[in-house]
């Protein structure tokens, strides 16, 4: 309702780190700390009194970590979670993208509160924090158990090979989707995938461990040069734009931020599009705004075959909306579909 507050639970295990956050959220007049916790089980119990609108914690803390606070969270008192936490940790890494597969939103580097021009990080911070705090989050079962590293797919592909490529543009709610689609690809798949992902700073090589723990594809991240293959996901690295050129070779490019975004989705799929022509496949995931939407227009205008996740299965429909909007997407599918699309849009 308009002019109520957006009520945090601040959890962290230092008094330091949740002293730098409420800094940083005191810009905002409409957000309002409701409560503080040291760990998740403290937090936890907080819950049903507070009724918090989010709720921001660390990933390593004693007692119960970020990781199981989520999983409980999500399963008893569905609230938007956003996980501030240091990015250089390879242990909390794994673990915050556990908590991302089991419904956090979102990923924020506690750096960005040490750097010296910190103000634009923070501004972006409270605004992230502002948007994550409106979305309306569903139960996620504790019984709800990932499946093993390199279990097979049920999908098969024949022997041959592709020569197509699958471009996938995804931001808020995309680690999760990306990796229902990926574990649903089979190892041998036919074709190589390029991604933009939007996800914080320092946080793309934890998401290439994890998604690569979880599923029988070989996940990459983008190196300038690389020339891609089958079987290959290439996940764009934060800070560079990346298109693919030369009949299949990764270019990295220290541009501007592309509306807002480096790296872009846009320029990737537009790259894509000039590059493949008729033999690319687009996919547009969760996320909000319109980055990806451009260039997934590019490639239905090439003749290429465009896929859109569905808002039912959409964390934030903003981007598979607006591309659907715009009458270039051919299929609208829910994410445990997705997978099955592509298979038969590379058939």
């Amino acid at each position: 309702m308009a002019g109520e507050k957006i009520k945090v639970l601040l959890v962290d295990d230092s008094a330091l780190a949740r002293k730098v956050i409420i800094e940083a959220l005191s810009s905002a007049s409409e957000i309002v700390i409701v409560g503080t916790a040291s760990n998740g089980k403290e937090a936890f119990e907080l819950i049903p009194d507070l009724r918090p609108n989010i709720i921001i914690t660390d990933i390593n803390m004693p007692i119960m970590d970020g990781m199981e606070l989520t999983k409980n969270v999500m399963a008893y008192y569905p609230t938007p979670i956003l996980i501030v936490s240091v990015s250089v940790f390879k242990e909390g890494m794994e673990k915050l993208f556990e908590a991302i597969s089991y419904g956090a939103l979102d990923a924020v580097d506690k750096g960005v509160f040490e750097l010296e021009n910190k103000e634009g990080e923070i501004n972006k911070f409270v605004e992230k924090v502002k948007f994550l705090s409106k979305i309306k989050v569903i139960t996620h079962p504790l019984a709800r158990i990932l499946k093993q590293k390199k279990e097979s797919s049920s999908l098969t592909v024949a022997s041959k090979d592709s020569d197509k490529i699958i471009a996938i543009a995804s931001s808020t709610g995309g680690p999760q989707a990306l990796l229902e689609i990926f574990k649903n690809l089979p190892k041998n798949f036919p074709a190589p995938i390029v991604v933009v992902q939007h996800i914080s700073l320092g946080f793309t090589e934890g998401l290439v461990d994890w998604l690569s723990k979880n599923c029988s594809l070989n996940i990459r991240l983008g190196k300038e040069g690389l020339k891609i293959e089958k079987g290959n996901v290439y996940i764009a690295p934060s800070n560079f734009q990346m298109l693919i050129q030369n009949n299949g070779e990764i270019k990295l490019i220290d541009e501007p931020f592309h509306n807002g975004f480096k790296p872009s989705a846009d320029i990737l799929l537009e790259s894509v599009a000039i590059e493949y022509k008729n033999r690319a496949i687009g996919v547009i995931l969760t996320g909000m705004g319109r980055d990806g939407v451009l260039g997934i227009k590019a490639i239905k205008d090439n003749l290429g075959h465009t896929i859109a996740q569905d808002e039912k299965t959409s964390i934030v429909f903003g981007m598979p909306k607006a591309a659907i909007e715009m009458g270039v997407i051919d299929q609208v599918l829910s994410i445990s579909d997705v997978a099955k699309g592509i298979m038969a849009a590379l058939a």
